[in-house]
């Protein structure tokens, strides 16, 4: 047997059902006043009876909104699965963006044929602002942003985005705070696994680290690489045992990175935390799947996203932002050190 497929609902079955005119279920549909309550209930209950679904793209035309929000995250499509942090600033955005009825559009930008064409899909209207994560200086998905004056909150402090809304932790001070704790359980040989030095969360946290040893800071001691990866954290401690094998302590810029530091120190025999002590930076789902469970920095990324979304929002409505956002990270102590 065939199955017809079902005609969709429309506004003048809905006037029709609540024996009103198309214009009262117009204005009843854009939130509009001037309908009495009788009205108002009979059309309530004629789009429940007939199964009716507004058209968000006609309604778009009319309002000039999508009501949708991009949220667009700058990094590999491999990190984009593997961090945690993503998704959790992903989930605490949707969360404030459903309280107000805004839809989440998820925009990935991995390669420059993606910025490329995220910019001509920006310039689209189809979506009212966006939430940035992971831009670096210099970024042209932030130039393009700025070029077409759309409201814009950034996860994080990229120095050339002016007076842009931005919601960060202070990275530099946390970096500095367990670098310091871990000075304090005796290490002497102190290396970091410095990871995404190319955007403001990367650079700040090689800076507390370098304000925390002071002096006795050693820049040999310092292995680099690119992303905030458990891969790239393995490579850059199997790097810097065979360039300092008497490394006893190690600040990993990312819980990720910290895990993949521990799993190299374990291949090379080192015990945690008897030999080396390693902290993280995070503390996201990798910080409690080491073992030991790895001493980190708490950073609110559900926080993070909710703020950032709600920041956006608030430009919608007519509001500016003239100073970053900062949400507390305390510090978390765990075996690992």
């Amino acid at each position: 047997m065939e199955t017809e497929r079902r005609r969709r609902a429309t506004v003048k079955d809905v006037a029709l059902e609540a024996g009103v005119s198309r214009g009262t279920v117009s204005r009843v549909l854009n939130g509009q006043p001037y309908v009495s309550e009788d009205a108002r209930s009979a059309i309530e209950a004629a789009i429940a009876k007939v199964g009716f679904v507004p058209n968000r793209a006609a309604r778009s035309l009319v309002m000039r909104s999508s009501q949708a929000i991009g949220l667009i995250v700058h990094e590999p499509h491999s990190l984009f699965v593997e961090d945690p942090n993503i998704a959790s600033i992903l989930l605490g955005a949707n969360s404030a963006l459903s309280e107000a009825d805004y839809q989440l559009s998820c925009l990935i930008a991995d390669t420059p044929r993606d910025v490329d064409r995220l910019a001509r899909y920006l310039s689209g209207g189809l979506i009212d602002g966006v939430i940035i994560v992971s831009a670096r200086v210099g970024d042209p998905i932030t130039r393009a942003v700025v070029e077409l004056g759309l409201p814009a909150a950034f996860v994080g402090n990229p120095r050339d985005i002016g007076d842009a809304a931005h919601v960060a932790i202070d990275n530099r001070g946390s970096a500095r705070e367990i670098t310091r704790r871990l000075v304090g359980t005796g290490r002497r040989r102190i290396g970091m696994v410095a990871a995404a030095l190319d955007r403001d969360s990367g650079a700040d946290r090689l800076a507390g680290f370098v304000d925390a040893l002071g002096a006795g800071f050693d820049p040999q001691l310092v292995e680099r690489v690119p992303f905030y990866s458990f891969s790239d954290g393995k490579a850059g401690m199997k790097r810097l045992l065979d360039r300092a094998p008497d490394v006893d302590g190690i600040f990993a810029s990312s819980d990720a990175v910290a895990a993949g530091a521990l799993e190299a120190l374990r291949e090379a025999g080192r015990r945690v935390p008897d030999d080396v002590g390693i902290v993280g930076f995070d503390d996201s789902s990798w910080a409690l799947r080491c073992d030991p469970p790895l001493s980190t920095v708490h950073q609110p990324a559900d926080q993070l996203g909710s703020t950032a979304a709600r920041a956006v929002l608030a430009q919608l409505d007519g509001q500016t932002f003239d100073a970053p956002i900062l949400l507390e990270s305390p510090i978390v102590w765990r075996e690992s050190a």
